[in-house]
């Protein structure tokens, strides 16, 4: 599985590209993407292997590893990472303050990696916290004038920028994938959901 995690050689979909024509892969997915050619040479190695999931992981996690390479331009003009945009958009679109944990939930992350984040941004000007005042463990968070403009000014280009990478999907593929991928999601949080980085 790991020829597929992303980091697959852009020669894999010429190499070997013949060794084991037709098969699942062949009505499964574009015939010259990378992980087409991955799956091809896999067939020529081991061709009672079912390679259907590889299809699907594979493409998902190429298809991640590429728009994290070209990275998200609006956000990285605007200095923030993708996490970072994470918090300051949870505390926009919730429109009222949360704890860290709760901001953790809400964005899927370690509250390590929550709490880094929230020091960055409260060095930015961005983010305040403020300790409750029944008790002094509890500390809430809430976007500054400054965050909310921020989210505001860049979530636009953002989705603009998103909405280019989509460009080459009509509309009823874009919905279809969206759905599919809602279904996916549902299971996999089920099943595996765990707290990232």
């Amino acid at each position: 599985m790991t020829a597929v995690n992303g980091r697959a050689s852009t020669t894999a979909s010429g190499a070997g590209a013949g060794a084991a024509g037709g098969g699942a892969a062949a009505g499964r997915g574009p015939a010259g993407d990378t992980v087409a050619g991955v799956v091809r040479q896999w067939q020529a190695v081991h061709p009672r292997i079912d390679t259907a999931p590889m299809e699907i992981i594979g493409r998902i996690n190429r298809c991640a590893a590429l728009l994290q390479q070209a990275e998200d331009a609006p956000l990285r003009h605007a200095g923030l990472t993708r996490p970072e945009f994470d918090v300051l958009g949870t505390l926009r679109r919730t429109g009222h303050a949360l704890t860290p944990g709760e901001i953790a939930r809400e964005t899927f992350s370690s509250g390590a990696a929550v709490t880094k984040r929230l020091k960055q941004l409260g060095e930015r000007g961005l983010i305040e916290r403020h300790g409750d005042t029944r008790d002094r463990r509890v500390t809430h968070v809430h976007l500054t004038d400054a965050g909310r403009d921020l989210v505001d000014r860049v979530l636009p280009e953002q989705l603009s920028y998103e909405r280019t990478a989509l460009s080459g999907l009509d509309d009823d593929a874009q919905r279809g994938l969206a759905a599919a991928l809602g279904e996916l999601l549902v299971q996999l949080e089920g099943r595996l959901g765990a707290p990232r980085g």
